[in-house]
């Protein structure tokens, strides 16, 4: 048992320096202990109940009702259930879409995460690669040259609404504009909103990438936001699309419709926990605790010297990158030449503050140096 104690501490201390992912902290849920001795599986369908009772799916539906009505629609026109994580959210979207049109053409920004990739290579489907912004949003001239060459063919939209560097959200407007420009007809949008699907909704102006604007899939991670012990996630599709890839078990009683069978059914408790538990009002408040931690770690990274840049109202501060030394303290994530700190709920100014603190003594010894 010293190696399960062991475990914990390390992990307990490591939680208190990671500046580098979208990990939400400060959350608990140890009133749920009790549940771990319980093997709770939520089976096929959320809205069908299984032959096995051992679920949460009343409490799932209540959770995806709640993202229904963030993202501008109800549950009479879209569908949805609790993923293990984005991933698994982006490939149910794509599988949808590929089901649509069996012979599209994918089109997403080189900025895209890497699971992206992997999920276009498990369905096999035919895709292109667009350039980058230099913030990371996608290149829509590129998009625009690129989709003019393959216009016969239905188009799959894989947007980004927030890319995992620079927190970049692609223009739904922009992508429509090419689309009406070539009178592409047949086209399917899905939005990966991993870290702000619910920030997104509540900024000013709010971005367009939700069901008011006709996307066809979102999906959102639940433990980069919300917080939560184990990963997991949410995808939503019209309802319609659903509808077009079930099947009927005889097995489990219920409709095959998501990717999994058997189904983590310890996640919709904790997601429900904190929609019960904070509301819209409770997750603006965090929000705007957020954005105010990002602004001051943009103004502290500047007065010390560092080139510091974040896009428009993000929670993610982009800045050269500094030495692995740096890094893995403080679990920086970096690509090329640059690092970034996610303000995340949970994480606290005085542990910035301990980072700037570290990076200055750190730049201060190359001038020595030099």
């Amino acid at each position: 048992m010293d190696k399960i104690k062991e475990t914990y501490n390390r992990l307990k201390k490591n939680s208190e320096t990671i500046l580098g992912y979208p990990v939400a902290r400060g959350f608990s849920y140890q009133e749920f202990a009790p549940f771990l001795d319980l093997c709770i599986n939520n089976v096929g369908d959320p809205e069908i109940q299984s032959t096995s009772a051992m679920d949460t799916k009343e409490i799932e539906r209540e959770c995806i009702a709640f993202f229904a009505n963030m993202l501008s629609a109800t549950m009479k026109d879209v569908w949805g259930y609790i993923t293990n994580g984005g991933t698994e959210g982006n490939l149910y979207g794509l599988y949808l879409a590929r089901e649509n049109f069996p012979n599209a053409v994918v089109y997403y920004s080189e900025a895209t995460h890497y699971s992206v990739h992997k999920n276009l290579h498990l369905l096999n489907v035919d895709n292109i690669v667009i350039k980058s912004q230099e913030n990371g949003e996608m290149n829509y001239n590129d998009l625009e040259q690129v989709l003019m060459m393959h216009r016969h063919r239905p188009a799959i939209f894989f947007l980004n609404i927030g890319t995992t560097m620079t927190e970049a959200i692609d223009n739904l407007d922009e992508v429509k504009r090419i689309i009406d420009n070539y009178a592409i007809k047949d086209y399917y949008i899905h939005c990966d909103a991993a870290f702000l699907g619910l920030v997104a909704p509540y900024r000013n102006p709010k971005p367009k990438f939700d069901f008011a604007e006709n996307v066809d899939s979102i999906a959102i991670s639940g433990h980069k936001f919300i917080g939560s012990p184990i990963p997991c996630g949410v995808v939503l599709a019209k309802r319609k699309h659903r509808n077009r890839i079930g099947n009927a078990i005889s097995y489990i009683g219920t409709m095959d419709t998501t990717i999994t069978g058997s189904r983590n059914g310890l996640t919709p408790l904790f997601m429900w926990y904190f929609i019960k538990k904070y509301g819209k009002e409770g997750l603006k408040k965090q929000i705007g605790e957020s954005l105010e931690l990002a602004s001051y770690t943009e103004k502290k990274l500047s007065e010390i010297g560092v080139k510091a840049w974040r896009n428009k109202d993000a929670l993610t501060i982009v800045f050269n990158k500094p030495s692995e030394f740096l890094c893995k303290k403080y679990q920086l994530a970096s690509e090329k030449n640059i690092a970034h700190i996610i303000c995340a709920p949970g994480v606290k100014k005085e542990e910035i503050n301990m980072f700037l603190k570290d990076l200055k003594a750190e730049i201060m010894l190359k001038d020595i140096a030099c």
